[in-house]
């Protein structure tokens, strides 16, 4: 039985709350942070940059959020904030609004009880690489029973590098309650890094390390170790987050895809053509320079000479409404779309 932490992302409801891009411990080689994420103070909610609490609060009720993740950089380094924000979501959502923390440092037992406190229900520890399978008798074993003793359920989470069967043992020893395992990736922000390291891509892959499987033979077998692959982060996790999403905010014209994007078109004619042709008020909403409709009516009012042009746009509904693609129109020209049910 997963974590459910574990369980929430899987639903794609898991809000991730990026809290600080900093990270004193340590530059890791296969830190996946991209530029605009590294050594930032700017915190995010999903995508979405958060200047006040209503910036966290909206994100949260736009994807329906069941829980948070608080990530950064090292959230503990600004643990005054990440305790605010963790107030402001159980007092907003309530209790059952489960919450989980990754950090790459102990903290210590008053770091615990503040965010134990707060309402932190999950503390995930990632300790450095050079540290691992020398981990007991350490502040790394001590930590865990402390953040137990705080009211934390204390567990690991660590990059696909290696097999160590250490980790096993703090299960077996009542230590820490379970370890995830994430599939070995390089992103855009540790390519360089981690090829100098000696690692390559999987053969026909966009981001798993070859190898990353290989420590499953030695670790997967544990009824509380889950391996958690690129793939199912890709086609589970982002993929019903975006559902989510999509289903939330979408207009009464708008198709939501079985990828969680939304499909629309886009003219550039006025409100009276649109009045003239008849268009019912609910299938468009009127902008600065164009009209966004139904995409199968522009599509038909298109081919029929109604309208001269205009484009069926698909697009992320999350904040930064990120576009996949624009498919032009003009007289003569069509296409499908091939949606999931609302």
């Amino acid at each position: 039985m997963i974590s459910e932490g574990c369980e929430q992302c899987a639903k794609g409801g898991k809000m991730v709350l990026f809290v600080y891009g900093y990270c004193d411990q340590r530059d890791c080689f296969y830190c996946p942070l991209g530029e605009n994420r590294k050594n930032v103070t700017q915190m995010y909610a999903n995508e979405r940059p958060v200047e006040d609490d209503s910036d966290v609060i909206e994100e949260a009720k736009r994807m329906s959020a069941l829980g948070t993740s608080i990530t950064g950089g090292e959230p503990q380094e600004v643990l005054d904030r990440t305790c605010h924000y963790l107030e402001l979501l159980k007092d907003e959502f309530g209790e059952d609004h489960h919450t989980h923390l990754y950090t790459g440092i102990p903290g210590g037992r008053e770091n615990m009880r503040r965010l134990s406190e707060a309402g932190l229900d999950e503390i995930r520890f990632h300790p450095p690489l050079e540290l691992w399978g020398d981990l007991h008798g350490t502040e790394w074993e001590d930590i865990l029973y402390i953040a137990r003793e705080e009211g934390l359920t204390p567990a690991f989470e660590i990059p696909g590098i290696r097999a160590e069967e250490e980790f096993l043992e703090f299960l077996d020893e009542g230590a820490a309650d379970f370890c995830n395992i994430n599939e070995f990736e390089m992103s855009d922000g540790n390519y360089r890094r981690m090829q100098k390291e000696g690692f390559e891509l999987k053969e026909d892959h966009m981001s798993a390390v070859e190898g990353s499987h290989d420590i499953l033979d030695r670790m997967g077998d544990h009824e509380k170790v889950y391996f958690c692959t690129s793939v199912f982060k890709d086609a589970a996790q982002h993929r019903s987050r975006l559902k989510r999403m999509a289903r939330n905010i979408r207009r009464e014209f708008d198709d939501v895809t079985e990828d969680g994007t939304l499909v629309y078109g886009k003219a550039w004619v006025s409100e009276a053509r649109l009045e003239e042709l008849g268009v019912p008020e609910e299938f468009y909403a009127v902008k600065t320079d164009h009209v966004e409709l139904a995409w199968w009516l522009l599509e038909e009012m298109v081919e029929e000479g109604d309208v001269p042009k205009g484009e069926i746009v698909e697009q992320y509904p999350t904040y930064d409404g990120t576009v996949v693609e624009r498919t032009p129109l003009s007289g003569g020209s069509g296409g499908s779309r091939a949606t999931a049910d609302d």
